[in-house]
């Protein structure tokens, strides 16, 4: 039987939910704060304020309600290049442990790109940690393509 998969932006009450995601792995628990730090709430409402930006959760069952087993952030990027073409930027994706290689990533991010064009994005793109090589098969099994190098600096 497969999950019912709900995408829809993110409450505040999702927030350990979405914490507790971003933190289940090595590269997650060695950033991560605890759930109740008060930077997450003032970040959650940044991103509510913020035109453009949303945080989503993906849910299962039959109720938007059910319990959050993806979380991911899409961002609209206005730009210049590629003849003033909006770019739809996904961070922080992350799936239940115990749901990955269920199929319901892959679900996931099918919502996250047609929330993309529907929203007028001409492109979708991302940055995958290097330390990262099952989510980089899963990319490109959802038809990205390593394009190029990112670089980050940390202030």
């Amino acid at each position: 039987m497969t999950d019912t998969l709900i995408v829809r932006p993110a409450r505040e009450t999702d927030l350990p939910a979405v914490v507790a995601l971003l933190a289940d792995d090595e590269l997650g628990a060695a950033r991560e704060a605890p759930a109740d730090d008060p930077r997450y709430l003032a970040a959650f409402h940044a991103i509510e304020e913020q035109r453009g930006n949303t945080l989503y959760v993906a849910v299962t069952g039959d109720r938007a309600t059910g319990p959050v087993v993806g979380c991911f952030q899409l961002i609209f990027m206005p730009g210049i290049a590629w003849a003033g073409a909006t770019r739809a930027e996904i961070e922080n994706v992350r799936i239940a442990r115990d749901r990955r290689g269920s199929g319901l990533g892959a679900k996931m991010i099918a919502e996250a790109v047609a929330i993309a064009r529907s929203g007028a994005a001409a492109m979708v793109q991302l940055t995958s940690n290097n330390a990262r090589p099952d989510a980089h098969r899963f990319w490109k099994a959802q038809g990205f393509e390593q394009s190029h190098q990112g670089f980050k600096m940390m202030l």
